[in-house]
């Protein structure tokens, strides 16, 4: 498999390409790209080949962080307010996916999900930016697979590469994800001078439609109901935007 080449080809000790400075003045080193690298993907074929995961309502797919564990991580504080004020924490799974690989939250500890530190969206590469993606696209397919039976409704709360991987292994699989923040909201806000132009997705107008999208699937879980997507076959890719 050309994505297993990739990555297994990737055993060279990491290096730090840059130094960063976080909001609260923390230095941060960024490194090489993990996902080139084999304990990324022994990582996640333990998830894959031996990990359970417990059946749940709904599975939400947020992206990575740069800062270590991602609950921590400001964004994901922010993600995690909103989440737990629309949704009874019984009923929900976070899976955090990118540059890590498909992750459940609950593994955010383990190694090396903590010990890395990398921004794709600084990578101007479009060689790396290719394996990103190709690599992405293969472990999502792998956990949407695994979970195909384990979650009712799946959300993805992404933008940038992270949501192209993500509607592609959507498509390859037939596994039904819902996306937000829409299409029609990353046009609104998009700016092409800044140098991420999609933004951030801490940004207002994509949380407001983060809980909007939430407090939605909240009705379809708790009243009965099923999602506009449920009724298509399984067998054709089914990504709403």
């Amino acid at each position: 498999m050309q994505e297993d080449r990739i990555v297994r080809g990737g055993g060279v000790p990491r290096r730090v390409v840059e130094v960063v400075q976080d909001r609260h003045g923390d230095l941060i080193e960024i490194f090489d790209p993990p996902f080139y690298r084999k304990e990324f993907e022994d990582a996640y074929r333990f998830i894959i080949d031996s990990y359970t995961i417990a059946p749940k309502e709904i599975g939400l797919f947020l992206p990575c962080a740069v800062r270590k564990p991602y609950s921590q991580s400001p964004s994901h504080k922010l993600f995690r307010r909103i989440i737990d004020g629309v949704l009874d924490p019984e009923d929900y799974h976070i899976v955090i996916f990118g540059t890590c690989g498909t992750v459940p939250a609950e593994l955010e500890c383990m190694y090396p999900y903590q010990n890395y530190h990398y921004m794709l969206g600084k990578t101007t590469d479009e060689r790396i930016r290719r394996d990103f993606h190709r690599i992405e696209v293969y472990r999502l397919k792998g956990y949407l697979e695994k979970t195909r039976d384990t979650y009712r409704h799946r959300l993805a709360y992404c933008i940038g590469p992270f949501r192209k991987a993500m509607v592609e292994a959507s498509e390859e699989t037939g596994i039904a994800v819902d996306l937000l923040p829409s299409d029609p909201m990353i046009e609104r806000l998009y700016d092409i001078d800044c140098p991420f132009p999609e933004g951030s997705l801490s940004m207002q107008g994509y949380i407001d439609e983060f809980r909007e999208g939430l407090v939605r699937l909240a009705g379809m879980v708790y009243t009965g109901g099923t999602t506009a997507l449920e009724g298509r076959s399984e067998r054709r890719g089914a990504v709403r935007t």
